[in-house]
């Protein structure tokens, strides 16, 4: 049993006006961490955003190319020995792999090429390095900062067939696959076997392991299971040279020498392109509970999580804050998608709690909800008891940055900064925007510190653009906080290294790159400032 507090809202959920028992119904597996992917919703390069005729980003942003070769018949040639049949020139068929999902960048790639093998990607680079031809290497494209996308006419590199599960230790729960597998594919093998994925993402049903160990994806689970520094045990990547790195280990301890695998985590495809993982899965929870809770300001959202780190302590798998204006956009633009509460508030929090007894999983769920309604930083909610209700709540916060792409255009900014200044930055960007932009927007990742702050326009605006950046990052650095928290860099942040990276960081990260990558033709354009 839970103690819940009043009326049922329907079936799966209680109002927490009053309190009163409710009988909660039995979980499944398949009910624990469902695909929070809603039918008809896709994160592929066709989704709508911004205005219809995207221009280019190289005209968009003023930028200027490389001095790299371009591609020849004879290249051409030497791809199709390479892979044969899995060589594309068709503009049409390339079109998707030159725009991200967002339609905020957009290159002007002519070769798309399909590898199954790291050692094909090593024949590719090989050639590519020697002829100084720039690569992208590309997963499922789902990125937000434009990383994944040529910026000009770079040979996109696709992992859509390197798809491969290569082993699972049913024992340790050590995963070993290639780096073109999506995510929720391997969620739900190792779910099989009793183990959980470590890394979940609202575009889980088309985002690559490869892509995520690239950008170092952060996601909903972070708060339980850590980031991908940790969970990831070994990398297989190949350098621009053609080198493979075969540092796939599947030992939890391996202190030879220096850690070579961290370098390619986080370094966007900069380094060199990652063609096979190996990362640590933890026991699958057997019970799942979802609260979603409305609070009357930001002071109290801190409060509840203060109280959910020590009431709920090692059962608290996430924990999840969004403000008023989050759910106004997703009822305004969204058919079907409202608020469990009857009653708007301020902000809400989605707080989930996964364990291995239900029955004390719900006793300390019980404590943790009397608790924060009694002192009032809690003033209602509703828990999730059954596969429907947990989809549809985690389906609210998941779906906001869908939502947001129908005002128009959507600039997107992922910072980290201490938890108690997250929201003041929404607030001034607010103040700051409120004649120019449609909607300022905050939710995110509490327990982690990272803010989603996103603003919107009917489309793509310079003016608006101006008063947002370099201003954004000002403040986040003014405020000990950074730039970018799990997106990355990619193309959009480059250029705001500084703001987050002292200056012998940032040259020793120069040097790494001159030193794996001199030609500099992996993924160029991206992570640093113009070093080519």
């Amino acid at each position: 049993m839970i103690r819940g507090v009043i009326s049922k809202l329907g079936k799966g959920g209680v109002s927490l006006k009053n309190y009163k028992c409710f009988q909660r119904q039995s979980l499944t597996t398949e009910w624990l961490y469902p695909s929070y992917k809603q039918p008809g919703v896709s994160f592929s390069t066709s989704t709508c955003c911004g205005s219809k005729d995207l221009e280019l980003t190289s005209v968009r942003y003023n930028v200027e190319r490389g001095n790299y070769s371009k591609v020849t018949e004879a290249d051409i040639a030497e791809f199709a020995k390479i892979v044969p049949n899995r060589l594309v020139t068709d503009a049409d068929e390339i079109a998707g792999y030159n725009t991200d999902w967002l339609r905020i960048v957009k290159g002007a790639s002519q070769v798309l090429l399909k590898p199954k093998t790291t050692k094909e990607v090593s024949a590719i680079l090989k050639h590519c390095n020697n002829r100084h031809l720039a690569v992208v290497p590309q997963g499922g494209n789902t990125g937000l900062v434009g990383g994944s996308v040529p910026v000009f006419d770079e040979i996109i590199i696709s992992t859509q067939l390197m798809n491969n599960i290569i082993s699972l230790d049913d024992l340790s729960g050590t995963l070993v696959c290639q780096s073109g597998c999506v995510l929720e594919s391997l969620d739900n093998y190792v779910s099989e076997k009793g183990f959980i994925f470590p890394l979940d993402l609202g575009a889980k049903g088309s985002c690559h392991i490869g892509g995520n160990v690239s950008t170092n994806a952060g996601g909903l689970r972070l708060l339980r299971y850590g980031s991908l520094h940790g969970s990831v045990l070994g990398v297989e990547a190949v350098l621009a040279d053609g080198r493979v790195i075969d540092c796939l280990s599947t030992l939890r301890k391996d202190n030879t020498g220096y850690d070579m695998k961290q370098m390619f985590i986080g370094s966007e495809g900069t380094l060199g392109m990652v063609t096979a993982v190996s990362v640590l899965c933890p026991t699958r929870p057997k019970a799942c509970n979802v609260a979603f809770l409305g609070c009357t300001n930001f002071a109290d959202v801190l409060s509840t999580f203060k109280s959910a780190k020590g009431m709920l302590g090692e059962i608290l798998s996430a924990f999840e804050f969004l403000d008023h204006q989050c759910i106004e956009v997703v009822e305004q633009h969204l058919d079907g998608v409202k608020s469990p509460l009857e009653t708007d508030y301020p902000f809400y929090v989605l707080i989930e709690t996964s364990g291995s007894n239900a029955e004390h999983d719900e006793e300390k769920l019980n404590q943790f909800l009397e608790s924060v309604m009694s002192k009032g930083t809690v003033q209602d909610g509703t828990v999730a008891t059954d596969m429907t209700k947990i989809k549809a709540i985690w389906g609210l916060r998941e779906r906001i940055a869908e939502a947001l792409l129908h005002d128009g255009y959507c600039y997107k900014y992922d910072i980290s900064l201490p938890i108690n200044k997250i929201y003041d930055l929404v607030e001034v960007m607010r103040n700051r925007l409120e004649k120019t932009a449609v909607r300022s927007v905050g939710y995110g990742h509490l327990g982690d510190g990272n803010l989603h702050y996103n603003t919107t326009s009917r489309e793509f605006n310079k003016d608006l653009y101006g008063q947002i950046e370099p201003f954004i990052f000002e403040w986040t650095a003014q405020h000990k906080g950074s730039i970018s928290a799990e997106h990355g860099m990619g193309f959009m942040k480059k250029n705001y290294m500084r703001y987050s990276k002292s200056e012998g960081a940032f040259d020793l990260m120069t040097q790494m790159k001159q030193l794996m990558d001199p030609n500099g033709i992996l993924n160029p354009y991206k992570t640093l400032p113009k070093q080519y």
